[in-house]
């Protein structure tokens, strides 16, 4: 019985840490649209649940007036990590490539950044936390890596400096 109690333990904590799961009746009214209009860019995007029930992210992004980025934002309460070391997001993408960004705490002014390449098919992207690197405004800052213990808000962008339309599917993101 000790060998079955520690097994359903050392499971218990390995077990996946749910972030967001979309589904048909998700609520996505705190999924927040940032494009480069707040300086004055044009790009446009949009994010809505599709009636399969998973989250669209898809616009226009634009370099016209210096513009360049859509980004589609979530606040979390404080989610700790625990002993998880990635964040797997399942998506299906439109191979283009984006960024997940994260902050450990909303009042910061810098993200933690990975970028990731997508395959126009469904898939799982694994991103290592002590891999993400800190930035604010396409910048790399000269800090250490994430290594906190909580997350409050992921992001997920595009800006690979062209003219482009995008459209990026997501259906879970969990710690592990």
């Amino acid at each position: 019985m000790k060998h079955l109690i520690c097994l359903l333990i050392l499971y218990a904590s390995m077990s996946p840490k749910l972030i967001f799961d979309f589904n048909k009746t998700a609520n996505i009214k705190n999924w927040i649209v940032v494009d480069d209009v707040v300086m004055g860019g044009k790009s446009a995007g949009t994010f809505s649940l599709s009636e399969e029930g998973h989250g669209v992210f898809k616009g226009h992004v634009s370099l016209d007036n210096n513009g360049g980025f859509s980004s589609v934002r979530y606040d979390l309460q404080k989610t700790t990590i625990d002993d998880c070391k990635l964040v797997v997001i399942k998506l299906k993408g439109d191979g283009k490539d984006y960024q997940f960004r994260i902050k450990s705490d909303t009042g910061s002014y810098y993200s933690y950044i990975a970028s990731f390449a997508t395959s126009g098919n469904w898939e799982q992207i694994s991103i290592p936390l002590e891999g993400m690197y800190p930035s604010f405004r396409g910048r790399k800052l000269n800090s250490p890596n994430f290594s906190s213990d909580r997350i409050e808000e992921i992001t997920f962008l595009i800006g690979n400096k062209r003219n482009e339309d995008f459209k990026l599917l997501i259906d879970n993101i969990t710690l592990q």
